[in-house]
């Protein structure tokens, strides 16, 4: 059991993550930007739980945070053992490339992989000091479908994945273990808002006949950041709930 860093802590995914790896004694740093009183409320309910965890707030976007939140971490831990790279910290600009500005594009990309690159670049050397650690980069199966108005979203979210096989090569020797979920449509913040016919659509598109719960994709990050996947290093796991078993199947929202 080590300490966690979360990014995108306090909401969705990286709750359910955070909650995850609290009840598998792992202490867990979740890291928010804004929305303080939600990171506290899935600290509290770790605590609640026996499990150890603290909020943070930085902006991950901003490397002169991350150093800072970074430098709280280790006086207070010693150090970061794994990372999980989850903030959302550029809401993805659903429209086709003819109706696309090139300032939202642009803000999608650089934000995605600002928020990856800067955390990424100080965690490492904590890693490498220890002679291990691991990174999960949480992107999506939209970095392989396309249409739905997905350009810039998936654009960037294949940008990380590739950002990430990049790290994985960098730092494989260093004992650090990198790899990639990509969830298909998750249900959560995200989809909250689609209308009940394409609910039941992606539910029906899936072999499980379900779409994909945040606590699904907070299982295999626990199950990535432990020690008997070294060998699969640079790899990205799909959970799709089957979708892509069916030819035309919609993977993402």
């Amino acid at each position: 059991m080590g300490t966690v860093l979360v990014t995108g802590g306090g909401r969705g995914i990286g709750a359910a993550v955070v909650r995850d790896l609290g009840a598998r004694g792992h202490h867990v740093i979740v890291n928010y930007r804004r929305d303080g009183p939600a990171a506290d409320a899935v600290v509290d309910e770790v605590r609640r739980a026996g499990g150890g965890a603290e909020a943070v707030r930085a902006d991950v976007t901003d490397p002169d945070e991350v150093a800072e939140m970074l430098a709280l971490v280790v006086q207070r831990r010693g150090g970061v053992d794994a990372l999980v790279v989850n903030a959302n910290t550029a809401p993805p600009p659903f429209a086709p490339l003819t109706s696309l500005g090139w300032d939202a594009f642009a803000s999608k990309i650089t934000g995605e992989l600002a928020g990856a690159f800067h955390v990424t670049q100080q965690v490492l050397p904590l890693m490498r000091a220890r002679g291990q650690g691991r990174i999960v980069y949480v992107g999506s199966t939209a970095a392989d479908y396309v249409g739905g108005g997905r350009l810039a979203h998936g654009t960037a979210k294949a940008a990380l994945a590739t950002f990430a096989r990049h790290v994985a090569a960098e730092s494989a020797r260093d004992g650090i273990t990198v790899l990639t979920v990509a969830p298909g449509a998750v249900r959560g913040p995200a989809t909250e808002a689609l209308p009940a016919d394409r609910h039941a659509e992606l539910d029906d598109a899936s072999v499980l006949g379900r779409m994909v719960e945040p606590r699904d994709v907070a299982a295999a990050v626990a199950v990535l950041l432990g020690p008997e996947l070294r060998i699969a290093t640079g790899s990205t796991v799909r959970l799709d709930a089957g979708w892509s078993v069916l030819v035309g199947g919609p993977s993402a929202v």
